[in-house]
């Protein structure tokens, strides 16, 4: 195993050195340090190795990953230092072309729905702390749920956020109880790119507390902003899910309008697409917000504003939004 372990790292190596793009070099970092790279299969198949063979090979993984990491980085800085702009000023503009991103114009609609059921529009730092984004949710330094966010940390406990719920826990925080916001985003995870997956995308926090709140209140909100946007029938799914500041907790899918449930790399192939983490907000995120559980309830949910507009607008690859492809993105009228 270790053998494979040495020529794996060298031909990482010789890859990362013959790289000339900063999107070769984002493909590299996912082909060798992604979630489904063969050193994270080295490193889950530790377990069945003797103890021995499991501290060597895990030592060895270790050092491996952290040569090649260093190596994107070097690599990286190298390329962009070489790159040069050339920019003629004197060009004329083409006033005609441009418009909203979907992102923007969804995200638009969503908050407008609901302002109509009375909820405020709010904002939060990009840039968060470590307490606003986990531990007043309910997910302390232990939870294994802070594995799971693939959190770009930036040192000195500060990161760039994971999800808009930070944007709850300051409005609890500003407002108190009864309370109804909604806070559209961007959010940063370290994720490995593909057709639905993104390290960049845009949530929309939405959050309820008052007396006697319950789980058909959030099946309404939901409802109404789906059928609202779609302007037609949409075939949805609520099954649980778990998310530590919700209690109970429910993950709201729908039906993949690319393919129409047929199953496409969209959806990967399972003809449903995750939309909305949802739930009853959990007591211990009231109370460390000053808000009493015995008295006020409240629901949570988080659409994905990204995801949204993928199937509003028929895109299948999540990576169109952030393309600087000019062609692309006019088919979809972005330009």
């Amino acid at each position: 195993m270790n053998k494979n372990l040495f020529e794996l790292r060298e031909c990482a190596l010789k890859e990362i050195e013959n790289a000339r793009k900063p999107s070769e070099i984002a493909q590299l970092k996912s082909k060798y340090l992604g979630k489904k790279s063969k050193i994270s299969e080295v490193m889950s198949s530790l377990k069945n190795l003797p103890i021995e063979e499991r501290r060597e090979t895990g030592k060895l993984c270790n050092a491996i990953k952290k040569q090649i990491a260093e190596a994107l980085k070097t690599k990286s800085e190298q390329i962009l230092s070489e790159s040069s702009f050339d920019i003629d000023i004197t060009m004329p503009i083409n006033k005609e072309r441009g418009s909203l991103s979907p992102i923007t114009i969804v995200g638009n609609e969503v908050c407008d729905i609901l302002q109509k059921m009375g909820f405020a529009i709010v904002s939060g730092p990009e840039i968060e702390d470590e307490y606003h984004n986990f531990d007043a949710l309910n997910i302390p330094a232990s939870h294994p749920a802070r594995d799971m966010q693939d959190t770009y940390w930036l040192g000195s406990n500060k990161l760039l956020r994971t999800h808009t719920s930070p944007c709850q826990v300051r409005a609890m925080e500003r407002y108190g109880a009864p309370l109804r916001i909604a806070a559209p985003g961007r959010c940063f995870r370290n994720e490995d790119i593909d057709a639905c997956h993104e390290n960049t995308f845009f949530q929309l926090e939405g959050m309820c507390i008052d007396k006697n709140i319950s789980i058909p209140n959030l099946i309404y909100v939901m409802r109404t902003i789906l059928s609202e946007i779609f302007a037609q029938d949409v075939q949805v799914r609520l099954r649980p899910g778990y998310f530590p500041f919700v209690e109970p907790g429910f993950e709201l899918d729908i039906k993949c309008l690319i393919c129409g449930g047929e199953g496409c790399p969209t959806c990967k192939g399972s003809g449903w697409l995750e939309l909305c983490p949802c739930g009853m907000v959990h007591p211990n995120v009231l109370r460390i917000s000053n808000i009493d559980p015995d008295e006020y309830s409240g629901f949570a949910f988080g659409v994905g504003l990204t995801r949204l507009a993928m199937m509003k607008y028929h895109i299948n690859d999540i990576r169109v939004f952030n393309t600087c492809n000019l062609e692309e993105l006019d088919q979809f009228g972005i330009v």
